[in-house]
């Protein structure tokens, strides 16, 4: 293969995750191109949660005034038996560590066209819509797509690394044979979404409904929107179960008829997979195509866009030499564990939920009654990698984002690069050869003022904090000569020009 490329990045797929991708390609000077089988954008809901780190990920893209229109913040969330007790209630409403709700709703299109006009403004990113990817191989120093465009014309992409976007049924996935580890039972449910009008519905945002007749879920959207969702029990026909009588029927009068117009009523399969390897040579399987998880906990496009985030500041500095191709191999090895936590824990509380014996459900319900907390689990760090977790705990976290006085957030200040968050004092304790490497390279953002270095380090319990482009931290120092370790972890540190915030 010629060394010459049509572009960095071939993205397959334009979902959330991909048209994710391309943006963030762009706003780190990647040049991408994506393809999209479908010439139009999908018109109905599938995702409906962020939590508050992926709305933070997504804040990097400079769009966070219109993700908050397209938001609702969720302020509530409980568990319920089938007698309507209340096992546990999960308080949702908060602003969290991200400087954001901790959970947000929305209508996946209008999500989606926010995205959409960010890339196609972004110079050297391109959507390429109604184009499928027929066949993608590794060749020497990088990748051949080969794209058939609505018309059937074939033509051949060649770029450094390809991005697989494209979804549960993954066909780049398959084409490279890797399996999914299987995790839980599969199980059939009714997805309904729509418009609930002059109805009042269930006053919480979120509700499992713990039925052992049919369990259910309830989640209300912005405006007038709500999704229910209903396992589809033996003897069940599946055209007659998505009918508007069978509809108010299931729900128990929820959603009536007479009030609620659908937009969407469809059968679909909840699954937990992890794809086996992330990673064939210069391919990369994100989101869907990577890991698949029951909606519990409204994760998967929330783990879709971790994934974007981990791996595109990596691209950027291998693609400008300086670091090794080897870092590429910390995507899989960080994201693939922390992708599973998530999974086990949707699969753990689908069994929870989908519990259809009596008896059993009265041992459930005794168990959440013990264990509250098991209803809301802490994400955990990254697995191993580009950090310091395996010998410092508090590496491999995701750090806090404060708001500053003025009422910024802080990652609008820094944009996207490592910073290095320490007090002043400590600062100057540096090596002055260290200091001079940290003035002149473009790789890192210093941060030494109280109002903005404070509330990192109380978190942390740390004098000093290098955090990553993707906001997970990388190392911390509690004595200049720890400080003068972790500096040393920053890319390029003898390059570039000074830059501090």
């Amino acid at each position: 293969m010629s060394a010459t490329f049509d572009t960095d990045v071939v993205v397959i797929g334009g979902g959330p995750v991909g048209v994710t991708a391309l943006a963030m390609l762009g706003r780190m000077g990647l040049t991408a191109i994506g393809v999209e089988k479908n010439t139009e954008m999908w018109r109905t809901a599938r995702a409906v949660h962020f939590d508050g780190e992926a709305f933070r990920m997504l804040q990097s893209l400079g769009i966070s005034e219109k993700l908050a229109k397209a938001t609702r913040p969720m302020n509530s969330m409980h568990i319920q038996n089938e007698a309507g007790e209340v096992l546990v209630s999960v308080p949702t409403g908060q602003f969290g560590s991200q400087a954001w709700n901790d959970d947000l709703t929305f209508h996946q299109p209008d999500v989606e066209s926010v995205l959409r006009d960010i890339v196609s403004d972004l110079p050297g990113i391109e959507l390429r819509c109604g184009v499928s990817a027929s066949e993608v191989n590794n060749v020497a120093d990088g990748v051949e797509v080969t794209v058939v465009n609505a018309e059937g014309q074939e033509s051949v992409l060649r770029s450094r690394w390809v991005i697989a976007a494209d979804g549960a049924r993954s066909s780049t996935r398959r084409a490279l044979g890797i399996e999914g580890d299987r995790f839980g039972d599969d199980a059939n449910w009714v997805v309904v979404d729509g418009h609930l009008v002059d109805s009042p519905g269930y006053e919480d945002d979120m509700i499992f409904l713990c039925h052992h007749s049919r369990p259910a879920m309830w989640i209300r959207l912005p405006g007038n929107r709500v999704r229910m969702e209903f396992m589809v029990m033996d003897g069940d026909d599946p055209d007659e179960i998505v009918t508007p009588e069978a509809i108010e029927r299931i729900s128990r009068g929820i959603l009536p008829a007479a009030n609620f117009t659908p937009e969407r009523q469809a059968i679909y399969t909840f699954r937990g997979r992890i794809a086996q390897r992330w990673r064939e040579g210069n391919i990369f399987l994100v989101g869907d195509a990577a890991h698949q998880a029951p909606p519990c906990f409204g994760q998967g496009l929330c783990a879709g866009i971790r994934d974007i985030a981990n791996l595109v500041w990596k691209l950027d500095v291998v693609k400008r030499g300086i670091e090794d191709e080897d870092l590429l191999d910390t995507y899989e090895t960080e994201r693939k564990p922390h992708a599973q936590f998530w999974v086990e824990q949707a699969v753990k509380a689908a069994g929870f939920l989908q519990t259809l014996d009596p008896d059993a459900a009265r041992q459930r319900d005794q168990f959440i009654r013990a264990n509250p907390t098991e209803a809301a689990p802490v994400s955990p760090p990254l697995g191993p990698g580009f950090h310091d977790g395996e010998v410092d705990n508090r590496a491999g976290r995701l750090s806090v984002q404060p708001i500053l006085s003025d009422g910024r957030r802080l990652d609008d200040l820094i944009g996207i690069n490592f910073t290095l968050v320490l007090d002043t004092g400590m600062y100057n304790d540096l090596d002055a050869d260290l200091r001079r490497q940290l003035e002149s390279s473009n790789e890192v953002v210093v941060l030494t003022e109280p109002t903005q270095t404070d509330l990192i380090l109380q978190a942390v319990g740390a004098q000093a904090v290098l955090i990553r482009p993707d906001r997970y931290i990388l190392s911390v120092a509690e004595s200049p000569v720890e400080l003068d370790r972790v500096v040393r972890h920053i890319p390029g540190i003898s390059v570039g020009a000074a830059r501090t915030a």
